[in-house]
């Protein structure tokens, strides 16, 4: 840990890692969440769909890289506990039982609102005490908000497939 990089955060630090630690709970259950669904996938637009979400699975995991590491630069500990995930977790996780296309892309927006509030709080709670926290939080804030866009312009082109417009 930087003491200097530490000292500089203008804000309850252990607050902060507390907050850091759901957010990276919510990361892995994410990536898990995509990775799996982007396996057992069934239904109308299944491939352009698996494809999505192993793009959008990589990207969690990239997200919780970017978490544990300013939480491990301001002296923390990440979650060690996979079993602590649940618990910690802002957003939850929807196992994907149901394997049906529209289900899994419903389910994911849902996990990507959720994120997208967790990340906005983040940005509010650092914003001027601590710049390192809070571009992290902009740069993951920036994709959350694009793999909303991305899942729900799927959904829509998947509600068209099934219900073309009557001419």
């Amino acid at each position: 840990m930087g003491s200097k990089g530490r000292a500089i955060v203008g804000l309850d630090v252990d607050k902060l890692l507390i907050v850091l630690n759901k957010a990276y709970a919510d990361e892995w259950l994410a990536y898990y969440q995509y990775w799996l669904g982007a396996k057992v996938i069934r239904g109308p637009m299944k491939d352009a769909v698996a494809a999505e979400l192993s793009v959008h699975a990589t990207e969690e995991l990239a997200h919780a890289t970017l978490v544990a590491e300013r939480i491990i630069q301001l002296g923390g500990t990440p979650l060690v506990d996979p079993q602590e995930w649940f618990s910690w977790g802002n957003c939850g996780y929807e196992a994907p039982a149901d394997p049906f296309v529209r289900k899994l892309l419903e389910q994911n927006i849902r996990g990507e609102q959720c994120a997208i509030g967790v990340y906005d709080d983040l940005m509010k709670l650092s914003a001027g005490k601590d710049p390192i926290t809070y571009n992290i939080a902009l740069r993951i804030l920036e994709q959350e908000v694009e793999h909303e866009e991305d899942l729900q312009a799927l959904l829509e082109d998947l509600e068209l497939m099934l219900n073309p417009p009557q001419h």
